[in-house]
């Protein structure tokens, strides 16, 4: 638990730290101040700054600097990512050249988006490196010129409902060893060994988290395919590695697949809301992100490399929908404010940005309860506490 714990905390401060790093580096770049930059969330325990004079200072806890006409660059006592304070970022000095609300319409869109920018670049450098040194990889498509593939394994990649497969509770992502202590140099064999066992119990040898299973489980006759399974989508797998130079290249072609196939999950998840179909994607919260952050820095380095790149894709593509509270949802004001040749008012705009926090709060606690309820242990620990 202190591992899933320390880990979540990690990957999380990494991510958040590269988006507020990109809001920071455009603010600098259009001239707009920063006002104060730093690792973790306030109140401040320390900072450094140039004064008046350009001579580095350093403050100490939470006061205000009144001579420093840059940015103070700070640690802060919640250690969780970074944050970045724009001056003129709600609306205000917008007579002040360095401020924010001063600039563009343009510029502020450039601005807002740089945070999911860094993201989405954070992602195809982790995928990047993940590829120098590998990284878990089906098989079944095909490769760049030069991989090399090792640990070749054969994994479950989906477990349908009510089936034998099911009932055995067997898991994406779980690995077949053997069957009847035979083991499978493809998934092809593997296949035509259970359509020739259909109605027999076959003793399944299962790899998960480092542990090995053994379940029986008889294969029946699947109406769809009319041959013998146990109800299970299998592929081969392998550690996928490239030369430096392609490496580079694979990371950058693999964030740019995630990010699409990312937005096509939202888009049906948001069609299904808005059509009534509900909601069919299995969402989690902070606690079943950190469950599963746990499981998978557990499997090794080169799985959590490309957990972390995949949350990072995903952070960028929530913070872009444009929902109040969200850097897309500013950036929905900005196009509103074109549109109508004039802003919003900044107390309409700060109400509803206010409102949209609160709704995703509540959306968070909902499904924080619910992750709470699904993974066993943390309920063992909820239980012990209240």
């Amino acid at each position: 638990m202190l591992l899933t714990i320390i880990t979540f905390f990690v990957v999380l401060s990494v991510l958040v730290f590269a988006h507020e790093l990109g809001h920071f580096l455009t603010a600098r770049r259009f001239g707009v101040r920063a006002e104060e930059f730093g690792f973790g969330f306030p109140p401040r325990a320390w900072g450094i700054y140039k004064d008046n004079r350009g001579k580095w200072r350093q403050v100490v806890g939470a006061k205000e600097v009144a001579d420093c006409p840059s940015t103070v660059y700070s640690l802060n006592w919640l250690p969780l990512g970074g944050f970045v304070k724009i001056r003129g970022e709600n609306g205000e000095n917008g007579n002040e050249r360095d401020s924010f609300a001063s600039r563009s319409a343009g510029q502020r869109a450039v601005m807002l988006s740089a945070g999911v920018a860094m993201n989405i670049f954070l992602a195809a450098i982790l995928l990047s490196i993940g590829f120098m040194v590998g990284l878990p990889q089906a098989l079944d498509g095909g490769l760049g010129a030069g991989a090399s593939v090792s640990d070749r394994k054969i994994q479950v990649m989906e477990v349908r409902k009510n089936s034998p497969a099911e009932a055995a509770t067997l898991k994406i992502g779980d690995v077949i060893l053997a069957i009847d202590g035979r083991q499978f140099s493809g998934y092809e064999d593997l296949q035509v060994y259970v359509n020739a066992k259909v109605g027999q119990p076959l003793n399944y040898k299962i790899g998960r988290a480092g542990a090995e299973i053994e379940e029986k489980i008889t294969p029946e006759l699947v109406k769809e395919t009319g041959r013998g399974g146990i109800g299970i989508a299998i592929t081969e797998t392998g550690i996928v590695r490239y030369p430096w130079y392609q490496a580079i290249w694979q990371g950058a072609k693999a964030t740019v697949f995630l990010t699409w196939a990312i937005i096509a999950a939202f888009y049906e998840l948001i069609k299904g809301l808005i059509f009534g179909q509900g909601v069919t994607a299995d969402l989690s919260g902070p606690v079943g992100i950190a469950t599963l952050t746990g499981q998978v820095a557990r499997l090794g380095f080169v799985y959590l490399l490309q957990f972390t790149a995949l949350l990072s894709i995903n952070l960028a593509v929530i913070n872009f929908l444009p929902f109040p509270a969200l850097d897309g949802g500013r950036i929905l004001f900005l196009i509103i404010e074109k549109i109508k040749r004039a802003p919003v008012k900044r107390e309409v705009e700060g109400a509803i940005h206010n409102l949209g926090f609160a709704l995703l709060m509540l959306l968070v606690l909902l499904v924080t309860f619910r992750d709470i309820a699904k993974f066993s242990a943390i309920k063992n620990i909820w239980d012990k506490l209240f």
